[in-house]
């Protein structure tokens, strides 16, 4: 009866299992065969040798070693800040008795406003133009400074934008996750701490925040997968020549090698794409072995 039952989860698995090895698993082995084919051409699918050449080349490339840059340090910014700033607002959002749900639909709206869209707003906030300085250098001069070219400036200002534009994009769906994970925490905690006459700080340290762990440490393992894939919100900022920007991904240097002005090179994107996912592995593995080692003390 049991092998009986076991047999029928397994059909049911079945097209689950069938759609992921099609669209999944043979292009994933697809892309680590293409990463050692050496002098690939796409059109008469030839190539001339096998080897660790296209690896090389990549890890040689400045365009590449300039996204690998722009993408570790949009990860290292925007994955603790958009947390910290999600996890205050859910806080105080939890506290709310009146008007919860109207301000948790008011934080949730960026999250279902296409990307594209939001991008735009945020050009029209801080690119100069013949016309206007833009709505932030209007800001900036009021308080007496000058004014700073945040998408044709320095490197300095187009990652401060990037990385403005990407938390504000990702902020909703963790306070959305937080709240709910704040809203089953079990009451009977806070009440035995108050009578206790435990202060907010201590409750918050010592009972919210180990009861919402395991939310946490999915929010960040998720941000990290999430913040190493960014191409969008660089496109929607800066347009398609994030080369030309010096704002390129190591997505965005996947697309150019496949599509871009210089592609046609699956190879080097091969190569590329199994660097970012080696990358992201070996984070994620990180953040599981510490939040596995969290949870067990």
């Amino acid at each position: 009866m049991l092998e009986k039952n076991n047999m029928k989860g397994w059909i049911y698995l079945l097209p689950a299992i069938v759609f992921l090895g099609i669209f999944m698993i043979y292009p994933l082995f697809d892309v680590f065969v293409y990463s050692f084919e050496e002098g690939y051409n796409s059109a008469s699918q030839t190539y001339f040798g096998v080897g660790m050449y296209n690896y090389s080349y990549v890890l040689h490339d400045p365009y590449f070693i300039q996204a690998l840059k722009n993408t570790f340090i949009l990860v290292i910014i925007t994955v603790p800040i958009s947390t910290l700033i999600a996890l205050l607002i859910s806080v105080g959002l939890n506290s709310i008795t009146k008007l919860k749900e109207l301000f948790q639909t008011v934080f949730f709206l960026p999250y279902v406003t296409n990307t594209l869209a939001v991008g735009l707003v945020f050009m029209i906030l801080f690119k100069k133009t013949a016309y206007s300085d833009g709505l932030i250098n209007m800001l900036i001069h009021l308080f007496g400074g000058n004014s700073v070219d945040f998408i044709d400036g320095p490197y300095w200002a187009k990652m401060f934008v990037l990385c403005f534009y990407t938390i504000w994009v990702v902020l909703p769906f963790k306070i959305l996750i937080l709240t709910s994970a704040l809203a089953s925490v079990n009451q009977d905690y806070y009440k035995a701490a108050k009578v206790d006459g435990t202060s907010r700080w201590r409750i918050f340290y010592k009972i919210t925040l180990p009861m919402i762990s395991p939310m946490l440490f999915y929010l960040i393992i998720t941000g990290f997968i999430g913040a190493f894939k960014a191409y969008s919100d660089a496109v929607a900022l800066f347009g398609t020549d994030l080369n030309a920007a010096g704002m390129n991904t190591i997505v965005g240097y996947v697309y150019d090698m496949l599509y871009g002005n210089g592609g046609g090179y699956p190879s080097f994107a091969s190569a590329a794409a199994l660097i970012l996912f080696a990358i992201v592995l070996t984070i994620t593995v990180i953040n599981l072995l510490i939040s596995n080692r969290s949870s067990t003390n």
